[in-house]
């Protein structure tokens, strides 16, 4: 599948199903529906890396799951993605549902590592971030003239006005001190720009096959389990509660995010020390 204007659109039971799940109506693209979407793809699917963990475990899988498995996994295990799904199929979903939207590549440590959508809309170009686990429930735009800023819990996000290069750059604070971030660019990209990526996020070391992390949000609140710590946040306050061991972590896992308990453990069962993922 190519980002490109003659891309075909997603099968109709696929965007049926798609938006199904979002509980948002199928009506004219504008900015108020893609609000809604964005909306409720941040607040109905989480960002997690247990299916990651379980479908390479289990399927050996070390791409994406197709889009049918990625609603599937949603529907049946209250599964979600990492960046890549997340943002892709719902850039396909977008582009299906007639916006104009590229599919665009962002830098962390090295470059075009993260995946993120710009959608236009009446001359306007929004950035949208489905897969960064961050409350960016708003398309934001991008013709910023002072920085952007969300503030959740004990964490600042800040978009800032575009560079020289027309390029945007969010961060993160967390408790006052810059712990992450991206720099988007503009390009339009296609998904096999991410192949390599997408592989090595498969290797021994990366991140999200040593680590833990969902997120789910909700109107200026989220759940975050971040490896042995379960993360409560409402307006500008976090309630951070330690989990004792990994049988722990699987039972919350289930009791926040409804996922079953069996494919949880099966999941992070033969993790080694876990690592930060904002490290």
């Amino acid at each position: 599948m190519q980002n490109d204007p003659t891309l075909a659109p997603l099968p109709e039971d696929v965007i049926d199903r798609y938006l199904a799940i979002l509980g948002v109506a199928r009506i004219e693209p504008g900015l108020a529906t893609l609000r809604a979407l964005v909306s409720a793809h941040l607040t109905r699917i989480p960002f997690e890396n247990i299916s990651k963990l379980y479908y390479y475990k289990r399927l050996g899988l070390t791409n994406l799951p197709d889009i049918r498995m990625y609603l599937e996994g949603i529907e049946e295990k209250h599964f979600g993605g990492t960046c890549y799904s997340n943002n892709y199929y719902f850039h396909l979903l977008l582009r299906s549902l007639g916006y104009e939207a590229k599919l665009c590549a962002a830098g962390m440590k090295n470059p075009h590592v993260h995946a993120v959508n710009m959608i236009t809309i009446e001359g306007r170009e929004y950035l949208v971030d489905t897969g960064y686990a961050a409350p960016l429930l708003e398309p934001i735009p991008r013709d910023l003239k002072t920085d952007y800023e969300i503030v959740l819990g004990r964490d600042r996000y800040v978009l800032k006005p575009q560079d020289a290069n027309g390029c945007s750059r969010l961060q993160l604070y967390r408790d006052g001190t810059l712990r992450h971030g991206y720099l988007a660019e503009p390009v339009p990209r296609k998904i096999e720009d991410f192949a390599r990526v997408i592989r090595e996020s498969f290797s021994t070391d990366a991140t999200f096959l040593n680590a833990v992390l969902l997120a789910r949000f909700r109107p200026h609140g989220s759940t975050v389990i971040h490896n042995l710590t379960l993360i409560e946040s409402q307006g500008d306050k976090s309630t951070i509660y330690p989990l004792a061991d990994r049988n722990e972590l699987a039972a919350t896992i289930e009791k926040q995010f409804g996922m079953p308990p069996q494919i949880v453990s099966e999941a992070i069962r033969g993790l080694g020390s876990l690592q930060s993922a904002w490290s």
